[in-house]
């Protein structure tokens, strides 16, 4: 099978296209033929080995996949890596079928985005109705569905915060009733002002750097940031547990991985009613464009570039 295979670690020049054997199944998985791979800020990190997971090489990334099982269903599913390939291996557990009112593309952009954006809401943030909240990277995968999702979960006001006035014009299309520039030279300022004048409730932060420090300090009392990635590579200063109780704030983190230990089928509930909104239309996922398989370098250099807006997809039969 034609795969992309990762023999040392860096940047996307190390994404090369190789022919491999056919992935060997392991207990209770099968394998599916790839339609679709997803391509997920994380895989950025997966390649230079900066990812809370390390990796041993040598390795196919990719973790999402949307194909054909041996029976015919249609499904996504989640894997430690292998996606970016024509065959992959996914266990049940790990696997959802897609209604026929759903797209592969737009499954892709639900399992991994759509669901960290489900949970940050109700679990990690606890979204309580009529409260502000704050997206950033707000024209990305998860930002995109986070936005209409907040708005369909009863946040009072959806501040966005994007790189782009085009971004920021989608945000507002998606159901934002404010938008900031990323590039505010005071995140803290720019977010109250936003919220006409008042502190913010939730941030949703996958940045790092002064735009977590920054938004850490817009919160009001009891509010709550939500952090669930480092795109910016820039690590926020340290925590002062004493500064959480000087100003009631609570700062949580998210990694997707972790909600199959939460009692309950968490991962199942979110997908059904992810799955659900868009067969609807109540939910749109924002595609932003899908790359031949032998193309996933450029993938990774546009999602790299933070000039890509929603879901990048590859298409491994190009």
């Amino acid at each position: 099978m034609r795969a992309i295979q990762i023999t040392e670690f860096g940047g996307p020049e190390v994404l090369e296209l190789a022919e491999l054997p056919d992935p060997e199944p392991g207990p209770g998985e099968v394998l599916v033929d790839v339609t679709r791979s997803g391509v997920n800020y994380a895989d950025t990190h997966q390649a230079e080995n900066s990812y809370l997971s390390p990796a041993s090489l040598p390795l196919v990334p990719g973790m999402e996949i949307a194909g054909l099982t041996p029976d015919g269903h249609r499904v996504v599913a989640l894997s430690s890596s292998g996606g970016y390939a024509e065959r992959a291996a996914a266990a049940p557990g790990m696997s959802f079928e897609i209604p026929d009112e759903v797209t592969d593309d737009d499954a892709l952009a639900l399992v991994v985005q759509g669901a960290t954006a489900w949970v940050l809401l109700s679990k990690t943030a606890r979204l309580d109705p009529g409260e502000s909240v704050v997206v950033h990277a707000a024209g990305g995968g998860v930002g995109t569905l986070a936005v209409q999702l907040a708005k369909r979960f009863g946040a009072g006001r959806v501040v966005a915060v994007a790189s782009s006035a085009e971004k920021r014009e989608l945000a507002l299309q998606l159901g934002a009733d404010a938008v900031v520039d990323s590039s505010a030279p005071d995140m803290t300022e720019a977010l109250i002002e936003a919220n006409g004048g008042r502190r913010v409730d939730v941030v949703l932060d996958m940045v790092g750097g002064r735009v977590t420090d920054e938004s850490v300090r817009a919160l009001a009392p009891f509010g709550r940031l939500a952090f669930y990635g480092m795109a910016s590579r820039e690590l926020p200063s340290p925590v002062q547990p004493a500064n959480l109780m000087k100003y009631s704030t609570t700062v949580g983190g998210m990694w997707l991985p972790h909600v199959w230990r939460l009692p309950g089928e968490v991962m199942g509930t979110a997908m059904a009613e992810l799955f659900s909104l868009v067969a609807a239309g109540n939910l749109k996922p924002v595609l932003g464009g899908t790359y031949p398989l032998a193309e996933a370098r450029r993938a990774h250099e546009a999602l790299r570039s933070r000039g890509t807006t929603g879901k990048l997809t590859l298409d491994p039969r190009a």
